[in-house]
């Protein structure tokens, strides 16, 4: 009998974990107090989340803070794309596309849990379309030029559909002045998550990772140079030491920037992005439709999402407070304007089920659209040694990470540094994955698994131990109460707005549920923490005045 040899195991199984990564809130604290580290990372948006895990991956001594929790800002509100961007195209940044396009398939083989791909739908209409009809040819030149930059890594080209076609992917969509459509293919992602997985992996590596800890002041010694930060965490202030210090806060790195250098110069510019969620039933699609904006000239994506639909726009100049962010009725209306022109339906602000709003720090002047302005990313060392980074896009988080560390090497004087391993080092539940099998299983293996990985097993096992785990938390949607101890002894979740805007989505997905679920949140929290139940009844309380601030911006004015 001839035998084939065995496949020796291949070497990124090394990132697959036989026990879970418990992550110790009182011992990060301890480590950040009492040690020194090579490099502090302040900011656990996605960029920093990068930054750190590359720094760590290269054997640096590493820690990660973040004032308030993983992704809280930008990179859970984001239009969780991972893309190349075909807008760009049409500004003329072929690189930029280009990049983001290798980027988008390292997450994608990184990843492959939490990046999925998706396809995307221009109809064609003869009237008030995305695009003028005699610009289709035109459009569909700029696909191929999108295909062959590397789109086709993704396994499939675009394509030309009948009108039967669209209507098979959009069956609600107003078949009046359709004459077909063009069909392309990205990648979308639980931002949050991704943030968070990245973090995770890097505290998997060595680095020592704490939210909730707000930087008070950059430290200096005397000649002016970059020695750390104070910072506050859980109400005790101490001094974090650090040989360097990177500013990867987003639309607040200007204010850290300013505690380090008298003097400086604001350099972002904030670009506001709003997504409603919606039910499916009300809107039935298999994939995301870009459709135009009565009276605007921009574009709405509808994205579906399990049994929901989210309707997003970006780039929209924003003046205001920075911590403040949310979509209000005016931006509500108008994307349920563009969905109600552009489908057979009737959506009104009663079908909302959720809400975000969220800033991108653009880099540039203060003239011009937002929409015209460059995603490029900007890396800058102050006079102090301080290296921050701003601008870029969540596809091009991963380079934009290992070019910071560059120039952090660069700051802490390694010559001979080490290259960065990122580009083929899965996340934590990524390698091993195979998503069709995990999906082809059906029912709460393929919900934790698009979540977790290989690592759903960990969550599967707290299941094991007490069934009652396996019942949802927010009832009428999939996350189950083990997912909520699962975050709160591995994910560092602290209250329960971490689980629920974050460890979950279930404020996005369903808002007013979630509100309701906030007291069996707080009690599985509490046991798991050992909070007190005046803490518990504060937590609750804390998460219901959220969403019903959200709810009021929203619909200010609109009869409840």
């Amino acid at each position: 009998m001839i035998t084939m040899p065995a496949r020796r195991p291949s070497r990124k199984a090394a990132a697959t974990r036989a026990r879970p990564l418990a992550l110790d809130r009182a011992a990060a604290l301890r480590a950040l107090a009492g040690e020194r580290f090579d490099v502090l990372v302040v900011g656990g948006g996605v960029t920093g989340a990068y930054t750190a895990l590359d720094a760590v991956s290269r054997g640096l001594r590493v820690a990660l803070v973040e004032k308030d929790d993983f992704a809280s800002g930008t990179s859970s509100k984001s239009s969780k794309m991972v893309h190349g961007g075909l807008r760009y195209i049409e500004q003329g940044n072929l690189g930029l596309v280009r990049h983001s396009l290798l980027e988008r398939q390292r997450f994608r083989r990184n990843a492959p849990h939490l990046v999925h791909r998706l396809p995307f739908l221009f109809p064609l209409l003869k009237q008030d379309g995305v695009f003028d009809p005699r610009l289709a040819k035109a459009f569909e030149g700029l696909l191929w030029t999108y295909d062959l930059l590397g789109g086709w890594r993704i396994g499939k080209l675009h394509q030309r559909l009948t009108v039967n076609e669209v209507l098979a992917h959009a069956p609600t969509l107003r078949a009046d002045h359709l004459t077909g459509g063009l069909l392309y293919f990205d990648s979308r992602a639980d931002d949050a998550r991704l943030t968070l997985t990245i973090v995770r992996t890097a505290a998997a590596l060595g680095a020592t990772v704490l939210n909730g800890t707000k930087v008070e002041r950059i430290t200096t010694d005397a000649s002016g140079r970059v020695t750390g930060a104070r910072v506050n965490a859980d109400g005790e202030e101490f001094e974090i030491r650090a040989s360097a210090v990177v500013n990867a806060t987003g639309v607040w790195s200007d204010t850290l920037d300013a505690m380090a250098e008298s003097g400086h110069a604001p350099q972002v510019r904030p670009a506001k992005g709003v997504h409603i969620v919606v039910p499916w039933s009300k809107l039935r699609i298999d994939c995301t439709v870009t459709v135009p904006i009565p009276g605007r000239a921009r574009r709405a994506t509808c994205t579906r999402w399990g049994d929901a639909v989210v309707l997003g726009t970006t780039d929209n100049d924003y003046k205001g407070s920075v911590e403040d962010v949310l979509c209000t009725r005016e931006e509500m209306q108008f994307l349920l304007d563009g969905a109600n022109t552009a489908f057979d339906v009737r959506l009104t602000p009663d079908d909302v089920l959720g809400s975000i709003g969220g800033l991108r720090p653009l880099v540039g002047g203060k003239e011009g659209a937002t929409l015209d302005m460059s995603r490029d990313h900007r890396i800058t060392v102050g006079a102090g040694g301080m290296v921050t980074v701003t601008g870029g896009k969540l596809t091009t988080s991963r380079h934009m990470g290992e070019l910071v560390v560059d120039r952090v090497m660069d700051v802490l004087g390694h010559k001979g540094r080490s290259r960065s391993r990122t580009a083929n080092l899965p996340l934590l539940g990524g390698a091993g994955y195979d998503a069709e099998a995990v999906a082809a299983s059906g029912g709460t293996a393929a919900h934790l698994g698009e979540r977790y990985g290989t690592e759903a097993r960990f969550v599967h096992d707290l299941i094991a131990e007490d069934g009652t785990l396996a019942e949802p938390v927010v009832p009428g949607m999939p996350y189950t109460k083990a997912e909520v101890v699962y975050a709160a002894r591995c994910e560092l979740a602290r209250s329960v707005d971490d689980v629920l805007s974050r460890r979950t989505r279930a404020r996005l997905f369903g808002r007013d549920a979630s509100a309701e679920a906030a007291p069996a949140v707080g009690a599985l929290l509490g046991a798991e923490l050992g909070l007190t139940p005046r803490q518990i009844d504060a937590q609750v309380a804390d998460y219901r005045a959220a969403v019903a601030h959200e709810k009021s911006v929203l619909l200010e004015g609109v009869a409840a």
